[in-house]
């Protein structure tokens, strides 16, 4: 240990007088003395000081040696406490603000895009480069690039950047994607989620290029030991109505009306509160003075805060008497109702006690059968649900013929109010509501607007429903619509033609059906998709789907998988061929997953094998009919695809076709937990169990013993607008 003299000097090891290396008698070696400069030089005041002081100490009484060396030691050790708290709270200081500095800089290892050993990487653009990734290539995309293909194998990775503030935006177009043994592809990841927006693009037409052997064209394909992990900003997937919103976003509806030579005043009386219209009233005051004195008693009348809307058709002004027009002013507030004349245009809208402020109003001078344009009032009020409408009132004259007219509308956007809490959804998102008729047809999309007013359970809308749709519990029978958003920050999306070019296809569709499609094959590394979005994928043809685990075996901890493969919060829409195909698959988790507007079977289990399977929580709706199966196709497509038909059978499409389904279901071993089939071409939910394996898996022999299998969890379900119902049958 070393000790410091009084005076805090650094201490030094004693040399001998002389300078040598030899060392004194009774020299301990590694001892440890106080380093002192030599005594100062004294004049004659020092030395009477010292003289002084010598003799103030002979006059204290002398303390014994063991009491002086033991005081001097508690002090030393005071002394030694104090300086060891002090560095260690330094210490603690210094390493708080390094750790303060470090944590605002240092890499997230939960985040892909962080790994300091990733290259920044710029392919540029070139249709032609076929790039290949593979051992010791760790890139991070940070641009937008157009290749022909990417393979990743061989411990090769591929990373999409990312930041904290989600600003990227990064566009990777390719003809496909193969990942295999030891090939990774991240964006984002489960701890960590993409921010930004990251958009892969799968271009090609069916003819061009050869396909690649078990993938086909237009795909990202997972191989043997090959890891995928897309994991977008997490949103609530989808949730239902509160409360009912109305064709046109009024509880009344919209009102528009238009009209030729309707002479006089053309009146309407709507009602502040719901835009509900009251009274719909002409009075001829060009012709009768007493339609002059009606008119006037009505407004008097009146109850005080009704809308009145007022238009002129042809002419009004003959007999409009003057306490008539009197009346108008004071009770309306209009300023050119005193000096109405023949054939003049005038359009008026205001509230019955409101005066000046409350009204607007237009007038037109008629000259040679035309007033030159038209005289346009329009004003806009609130109901009390807080829905903005505007009411319109117009008159003209256009090439001698008067035309006069009125609407009412919702403007601004229609809130919606829902169940949940979607402050995760955000302006310019796309959502769909669902039908709550009998037709699937009546389910609708709209596009978000900035809504600041909203609570976090509403939402506003910038196109106004053409459909009413329920979004209450009647009777005891809850017939609220599913609401669900389809924009995600993470798209996929299938290139497609302006037209359709497949002969083939072009019989039944006049739209291009080409589009990409995921496809993951048995023992692969990892795989995890959330809150992706899906769009103009599968292809109408077998094997390409969305999302397809291709007889991928067990998937969860069965299969040695440490975490169970998923599928979470996926957005599949405008898609060509299912939504996700689970086949030879078990164990597979398919949760909060939306899939609209897609043709054939939608949540698909295609053997008859597939176990263990979870459906929880995931919204099927406007599932059209197909072309793959029997059971996809509609009466037309029955009867006019002689593919595999025996010999001159023609089909029956009442009974060997017309079954397209939302959720179809092979083997009873599966489980299907809240979710909600809302409109299909045929059924809602559809158990066909086989007894012996289909398809791919038929060669196989496996008995399914479906009939001798207990049905797994069957819970809170809902089937809605679809032409059939639920549906179950042996086989």
């Amino acid at each position: 240990m070393q000790d410091t003299d009084a005076r805090g000097n650094s201490p030094a090891f004693l040399r001998s007088q002389n300078g040598s290396s030899h060392r004194s008698s009774g020299y301990v070696p590694g001892r440890i003395a106080p380093f002192r400069p030599p005594p100062p030089s004294q004049n004659h005041a020092a030395a009477e000081f010292t003289s002084a002081r010598q003799e103030a100490r002979t006059r204290l009484p002398s303390l014994p040696v063991d009491q002086h060396r033991h005081q001097a030691e508690a002090t030393r050790h005071k002394n030694t406490l104090i300086c060891c708290a002090i560095s260690s709270l330094s210490l603690f200081v210094a390493l708080g603000i390094f750790l303060g500095i470090a944590s605002k800089y240092a890499p997230d290892e939960n985040c892909p895009d962080q790994n300091p050993r990733l290259k920044n990487w710029s392919p540029g653009k070139d249709p032609e480069k076929r790039i290949f990734i593979k051992k010791g290539d760790l890139f991070r995309l940070n641009s937008d690039a157009t290749v022909h293909s990417i393979v990743i194998q061989d411990g090769g990775l591929l990373v999409f950047g990312d930041d904290k503030e989600g600003s990227k935006n990064i566009t990777l177009r390719t003809r496909f994607i193969l990942i295999r043994d030891g090939g990774m592809l991240h964006v984002g990841a489960e701890k960590c989620h993409y921010k930004s927006k990251a958009t892969i693009i799968l271009y090609g037409k069916s003819n061009e290029d050869a396909d690649v052997p078990e993938f086909g064209k237009k795909f990202i394909g997972v191989g043997p030991k090959g890891t995928l992990e897309l994991h977008g900003h997490q949103k609530l997937s989808w949730t239902l109505l509160s409360k009912t919103i109305y064709f046109s976003g009024l509880a009344y509806g919209h009102y528009t009306f238009k009209k030729n030579f309707s002479r006089g005043l053309n009146v309407r009386v709507i009602n502040q509160d719901t835009a509900e219209i009251l009274e719909v009233l002409k009075f001829d005051t060009h012709e009768y003075s007493e339609e002059s004195l009606k008119l006037q008693n009505f407004l008097k009348t009146g109850s005080p805060g009704r809308i009145v809307a007022i238009a002129v058709g042809d002419s009004a002004a003959k007999n409009l008497l003057e306490e008539t027009r009197v009346t108008i002013q004071n009770l309306l507030g209009s300023k050119f109702v005193r000096g109405l004349s023949y054939r003049q245009a005038w359009a008026f809208v205001g509230v019955i006690g409101g005066g000046n402020s409350s009204c607007n109003e237009s007038v037109r001078n008629y000259e040679n059968h035309s007033t030159g344009g038209k005289a346009l009032a329009q004003k806009e009020f609130f109901t009390v649900d807080g829905q903005k409408f505007v009411v319109k009132a117009y008159s003209e004259w256009n090439d001698g013929v008067p035309i006069s007219g009125f609407q009412v509308e919702a403007v601004g956007g229609v809130i919606l109010n829902l169940l949940d809490d979607v402050s995760s959804w955000e302006a310019g998102d796309r959502i769909v509501v669902a039908s709550t008729d009998y037709s699937m047809y009546q389910t609708e999309e709209f596009t978000l607007l900035p809504c600041p007013e909203c609570t976090k359970h509403q939402v506003k809308v910038k196109e106004n429903p053409q459909f009413p749709h329920v979004g209450e519990i009647i009777d005891g029978v809850d017939m609220r619509a599913e609401v669900g958003v389809l924009t995600r920050n993470i798209l996929i999306k299938g290139e497609t033609e302006n037209t359709c070019y497949r002969e083939k296809d072009c019989q039944f569709f006049n739209y291009d059906t080409f589009g990409g499609h995921i496809k993951i094959m048995k023992n692969f590394t990892s795989v995890h998709l959330s809150y992706v979005e899906l769009k103009q994928m599968g292809q109408q043809q077998i094997g390409s789907y969305p999302v397809h685990f291709h007889l991928c075996g067990d998937v969860d901890e069965k299969g040695g998988y440490n975490f169970k493969t998923y599928l979470e919060g996926l957005s599949i829409h405008h898609c060509f061929s299912r939504c996700v195909t689970v086949h030879g698959t078990n164990g597979l988790l398919i949760k909060d997953t939306i899939g609209y507007d897609t043709l054939g079977h939608c949540f698909f289990t295609e053997d008859g094998i597939e176990q263990r399977n979870t459906f929880f929580n995931n919204l099927g709706l406007v599932t059209k009919p197909g072309t793959l199966l029997p059971t996809d196709r509609n009466s037309s497509m029955c009867i006019g695809i002689r593919d595999k038909v025996y010999g001159n059978y023609v089909p029956v499409p009442a009974t060997d076709c017309m079954a397209v389904s939302t959720f179809w279901i092979s083997h009873p071993n599966n489980h299907l937990i809240n979710n909600a089939a809302a409109g299909s071409q045929d059924a809602g939910i559809w158990y066909l169990f086989h007894r012996v394996a289909t398809g791919d898996s038929h060669s196989l022999a496996i008995e399914t013993k479906s009939e001798l299998t207990p049905l797994g969890i069957f819970y809170n379900n809902r089937v809605h607008s679809n032409f059939k119902v639920l549906y179950y049958l042996i086989k």
